[in-house]
């Protein structure tokens, strides 16, 4: 029976650390399942998700472990099976606009207040091509309860964009 990890990392961005993580991994037998690593303000930052067999689990976090020593700071959780339930209308959300303080917050709001859970978010600041003003970009895939109407969830969303004066695009997430 495998197990998946879940490791949070930063740390100092410096060459080799994606190898150094990978090659505990490979020497512990563990699968490489996915992952989300960036270098951030000169941070080096990420998530990643490792399968493993169980009885295999403890000696693959304490060869993790022995990279804190090399100053990446690590946060190691056991992942739990994807339970069925009434979560399952995916969205894919793209938003696309002038960059302002709150964006995040005010569209993170409403789907809290129709429960959509956050399966990714994704976000990114960059420059206007003609104008060089800060442009912002996000793509968020959500899933809904049953009893959430996507087409509501589109409305509040839209009326939004149109306050912020952001471009919004809503779709049905093809997983």
């Amino acid at each position: 029976m495998n197990t998946s990890l879940v490791i949070t990392l930063i740390g100092a961005d410096r060459p080799g650390l994606v190898n150094a993580l990978a090659a505990r991994a490979a020497d512990c037998g563990a699968n490489w399942m996915e992952s989300n690593l960036a270098q951030l303000a000169g941070r080096f930052a990420g998530i990643v998700r490792l399968e493993i067999a169980m009885a295999e689990a403890g000696r693959l976090e304490a060869a993790l472990r022995e990279l804190e020593t090399e100053g990446l700071h690590l946060m190691i959780e056991r992942g739990t099976a994807a339970g069925a339930g009434s979560l399952h209308r995916a969205l894919a959300i793209e938003i696309v606009g002038q960059d302002r303080p709150g964006i995040v917050r005010q569209i993170s709001a409403i789907l809290a207040r129709h429960n959509a859970s956050i399966d990714r978010l994704e976000t990114r600041c960059e420059s206007a091509s003609f104008s060089g003003e800060p442009l912002f970009r996000a793509r968020i895939d959500v899933h809904l309860p049953t009893s959430v109407l996507p087409a509501s969830l589109q409305g509040e969303l839209e009326t939004l964009a149109n306050e912020l004066m952001v471009d919004l695009k809503v779709a049905p997430d093809d997983e």
